[in-house]
């Protein structure tokens, strides 16, 4: 893989023990997570994890960061809230395989509960200490807070700001509060992290982000987990045929018939 060929900081996932049936429910009822029985092994420094909605790849991603030591809601592994215990169990069924190092930093990002990060992270600035504010570690702005930030900016900053070599990064759908035009930007950012030696695994729609060339694209759908190239990708056939040809997608969703 070139220069991203680096010793991978996790090179795949086991199973401590058996999953219960999927009559157990959710989310051992997802055929993703049942997958995970034979186990992940990862090839690349950044793999996405792609699938429609429901199967499994953000609770599966959310499992990962959990076992590997991440609060659930997001942050750093040090950065310890909860405003809500929503996560399931499946973490504690994962044994993760594990590079001797381990990671300089690393940071979990989950779309819908970043704004409950940047205000931990605010109540921690405001005990007085004599460390400099930890919110200096986020944005660039002298003094300033990311919830000062569009939700789109504040996910640059983090990026930009926090996101370092020989790190470990889990994102869950990074593309929700930006444009085409910075996710093609933050791809920039995790190809030069990666280059740098760090790791990501990120849950995705985006076909942009996608497009990496360098990723490992594994696909969940009612088979499970199958690797998968980018042509093979169903949304990214989707966003295609929608951008080809508009007026036949939106002549055939709108048609008064069933």
């Amino acid at each position: 893989m070139n220069s991203l060929s680096h010793r991978l900081w996790i090179p795949g996932i086991n199973l401590r023990q058996a999953l219960p049936p999927a009559e157990a429910g959710y989310p051992f009822n997802v055929a993703g997570v049942q997958a995970l029985t034979q186990g992940l092994t990862f090839r690349s420094a950044v793999t996405f994890l792609v699938g429609e909605n429901g199967s499994g790849k953000s609770t599966i991603l959310e499992a990962l960061a959990v076992a590997c030591g991440f609060n659930a809601e997001g942050g750093s592994v040090n950065l310890r809230f909860s405003t809500r215990t929503t996560h399931s169990a499946l973490h504690s069924y994962l044994f993760v395989i594990r590079n001797a190092r381990r990671p300089r930093t690393g940071f979990f990002l989950r779309a819908e509960s970043f704004y409950n990060v940047i205000s931990a992270i605010e109540d921690l600035d405001a005990v007085e200490a004599p460390a400099p504010p930890l919110m200096d570690g986020y944005t660039d702005q002298p003094g300033g807070t990311l919830h000062a930030r569009s939700h789109g900016e504040s996910f640059w900053d983090l990026l930009q700001n926090r996101f370092q070599p020989n790190g470990l990064y889990m994102l869950d759908e990074p593309e929700s509060a930006l444009s085409p035009h910075r996710q093609l930007a933050v791809l920039r950012r995790i190809h030069d992290m990666a280059e740098a030696g760090s790791q990501f695994f990120i849950a995705t729609h985006s076909p942009l982000l996608l497009a990496y060339p360098h990723a490992q694209i594994l696909l969940l759908d009612e088979r499970g987990i199958t690797p998968s190239t980018y042509e093979e990708v169903p949304l990214v056939r989707l966003y295609r045929a929608a951008v080809a040809n508009p007026e036949r997608i939106m002549r055939e969703l709108l048609a008064d018939d069933d």
